[in-house]
């Protein structure tokens, strides 16, 4: 079995820093304008969670390209030669 690259080891990082970014700004904004530290801590837990899973279903949408049907179709025959 191979060991996946460095990227693809990396990716659900990306998402979560991602989220983490929309979600910050989020809060910043809400604390910006009500001056609600609560209120601020809510808007960055939802805005965190729904960005991240808006994120996953739009990684999930994207088709894979040819390289990676490549290592899938890879991945599906080691399972059978055993």
């Amino acid at each position: 079995m191979t060991t996946p690259s460095r990227q693809d080891r990396l990716r659900p990082l990306e998402f979560i820093v991602l989220s983490a970014v929309i979600a910050v700004f989020i809060g910043l904004v809400v604390l910006l304008t009500t001056r609600e530290p609560m209120l601020a801590l809510i808007f960055f837990g939802i805005a965190f969670i729904v960005s991240l899973v808006a994120i996953a279903m739009f990684s999930l949408a994207i088709k894979p390209g040819d390289a990676e049907k490549t290592d899938l179709d890879e991945q599906d025959n080691e399972g059978r030669d055993h």
